[in-house]
């Protein structure tokens, strides 16, 4: 059952919208695979993440790394 591991950091996005003439702006973090990460989370945990893939069972477990070090 081969596992690989790698440390990847979230990416902050910015978006906008226009709603009857009114411009919103909005961010939200995501890691590679377009995995989406709350922003409370980024804000407790940092944006380095660990990603484990399982290849034989096809899951994606996501730790904080900085919860890894303590």
């Amino acid at each position: 059952m081969p596992i690989s591991r790698r440390v990847v950091i979230a990416r902050k996005v910015i978006g906008k919208k226009v709603v009857r003439g009114k411009v919103y702006t909005y961010e939200y973090y995501t890691l590679p695979l377009n995995i989406y990460i709350p922003k409370n989370v980024i804000e407790k945990w940092g944006t380095e993440f660990v990603l484990e893939r399982k290849e034989s069972d096809g899951v994606i477990i996501i730790k904080p790394k900085k919860s890894l070090e303590s």
